[in-house]
C-alpha cells in the first residue's frame, strides 16, 4: 500500500508546476512535534496559549493539593483535599484532550488540502 502511494506522489509531483511542488510538500505528514507546534499556529493561538497557563496553574495546583493531603491527618481535609487535586487533573486532562483534538483537526485539513490539489490536478489534465 505504501509503494502506491508513494507512486502517486511521483505522478502528482510531475503534473504540479514549481510552485505547486513546493505547496504539495509543506502538506506532507507530520510527527507529533510538529502537529503541536501546528496547533500554535492560526487565528486561535491565543486561546491555546491561556489553555496552556490555565493548564499549568491547574497542575501546580494539583501538586499542593496532593502534598496538603499527605499532610494532614483530619478525614474532612483529606476529602477537600482529594476532591480539589480531582477536580485539577480533570481540568489540565481536559485541556489536553481539547488540543489533541486541533491537532487531529490540523491533520485532517491537511490531507483535505492534499485531496483538493490532486483532484485539482487531474481536472486540469482531463481538460488538456
Amino acid at each position: 500500500m505504501r509503494k502506491e502511494y508513494e507512486e502517486i506522489d511521483v505522478l502528482i509531483k510531475e503534473a504540479l508546476t514549481e510552485e505547486e511542488t513546493k505547496f504539495y510538500d509543506s502538506l506532507d505528514e507530520q510527527n507529533v512535534f510538529q502537529m503541536l507546534g501546528g496547533v500554535f499556529d492560526g487565528k486561535n493561538k491565543w486561546i491555546i496559549i491561556m489553555m496552556n497557563i490555565v493548564s499549568f496553574i491547574a497542575m501546580v495546583f494539583f501538586v499542593y493539593c496532593t502534598v496538603q493531603f499527605f499532610n494532614t491527618d483530619v478525614t474532612n481535609e483529606l476529602i477537600k483535599w482529594a476532591v480539589g487535586g480531582t477536580f485539577c487533573m480533570l481540568i489540565v486532562s481536559m485541556l489536553k484532550v481539547f488540543i489533541w483534538m486541533q491537532m487531529d483537526k490540523n491533520s485532517i485539513i491537511r490531507e483535505l488540502k492534499r485531496l483538493e490539489l490532486q483532484v485539482s490536478t487531474l481536472s486540469s489534465k482531463l481538460h488538456e
